[in-house]
């Protein structure tokens, strides 16, 4: 068992400065991959480092299988770290590496090399057993630090930024390693990173940070699809949701809205978060493959000028100049597109996909469900 429980962390460094941690609380079940996600500096790795026993904890609790692990010792807490850097031992050979915490916690010889062999086996190292580092390719030295953790078959995994020296394809092989290997051991995980493809394909769950705070928790899709504020809406996608500045009119026969030139009536989903009739200023969210070039049934049009294109080869990014307004999106369309710079063209919104935010505060209005 390996479950984690994190009650209302919080870590001041001292000075007069905000937290970098502010009374962050999330669970982790037994076996489940969840991933800490945010950008530099939001405080997701001092959250992993108090929970490893790296860091001492200024306020909260932090607990595994419901013992409190606040006054327990890094080393006695069953929990294997993999850093970004690998940390591997330069003068050891991979065999040596991956048996070092091993030998220094007295295991005998016999369990220390099966163990050893059959972590080896699990990640393709076996023909590298009597490799120094310096040999290595990238990859493989991530591997390593990988299957020295597995060795010591921990309650609980926890990774920080391990993939972000790699070089793109590596990195994206590496991926998929580490997804592969965490459903075959089932290990809890805890992994950190700032990198929403990683957070996208391989958490069970999402936990966005900012600031030192936890704004939203979620699987990856939900998450994805109902942003809670303008940061988590901005923060995933690439290319981001497009927010735009509009004015929005509640009606008796549903929401009247307004982007420049362009007005069209929200039918569905109905914001319930929406209590006071009239005219009020809005940020609409629209994600870019919600925008579309041809027209699919009786979707509202957004007239604009082709500003910018950008072929991808697989899709084509076009970014767009709103009529009458100075606000710009971009949309997500198929790679045959006949559309160039400065043309001008109506796209299409998917209205069941629009999501609104109060531009005040950032945080989401409600919505019913189609």
């Amino acid at each position: 068992m390996g479950a984690v429980a994190v009650e209302h962390l919080t870590k001041h460094y001292g000075g007069p400065g905000e937290p970098a941690v502010r009374d962050v609380s999330f669970t982790v079940a037994d076996g489940e991959f969840v991933v800490l996600l945010g950008p530099s500096g939001c405080g997701k790795s001092s959250v992993l480092r108090m929970i490893a026993g790296l860091e001492p904890i200024t306020a909260g609790t932090v607990s595994i299988d419901g013992r409190v692990m606040n006054e327990v010792p890094a080393r006695d807490r069953d929990i294997a770290m993999v850093f970004q850097s690998y940390a591997l031992y330069p003068h050891m050979d991979v065999y040596d590496n991956l048996a070092f915490g091993l030998r220094r916690r007295g295991v005998a010889k016999g369990e220390i090399d099966r163990r050893v062999r059959g972590a080896a086996g699990k990640l393709g190292l076996e023909q590298f057993l009597k490799r120094k580092p310096h040999a290595l390719s990238g990859g493989q030295r991530q591997r390593v630090a990988l299957g020295r953790a597995i060795v010591r078959e921990p309650k609980v995994f926890l990774f920080d930024e391990p993939l972000s020296n790699l070089d793109a394809a590596l990195r994206v092989s590496t991926r998929n390693e580490l997804i592969r290997q965490q459903h075959e051991i089932g290990v809890t995980t805890i992994y950190v990173t700032h990198d929403q493809v990683e957070a996208m394909t391989m958490g069970h769950r999402i936990c966005i940070m900012n600031k030192g705070e936890v704004v939203q928790i979620g699987k990856p899709l939900e998450v994805y699809r109902n942003p809670v504020d303008t940061f988590v809406a901005r923060f995933l996608g690439n290319p981001p949701m497009n927010l735009l500045n509009a004015d929005l009119e509640l009606a008796p026969d549903g929401v009247q809205v307004r982007i420049g030139d362009s007005g069209f009536a929200l039918r569905r989903p109905r914001f319930r978060g929406l209590r006071s009739a009239g005219r009020h200023k809005i940020l609409l969210g629209i994600r870019p493959e919600d925008l579309y070039e041809t027209p699919r049934g009786d979707l509202p049009k957004l007239p604009a000028r082709i500003a910018a294109v950008e072929p991808l080869g697989a899709e084509t990014l076009l970014v767009l100049t709103i009529d009458g307004s100075a606000e710009e999106a971009i949309a997500r369309v198929g790679r045959e597109t006949r559309l160039h710079v400065g043309d001008h063209a109506s796209l299409y919104l998917d209205g069941a996909a629009i999501h609104l935010f109060d531009p005040a505060t950032g945080s989401a209005i409600a919505r019913d469900e189609p």
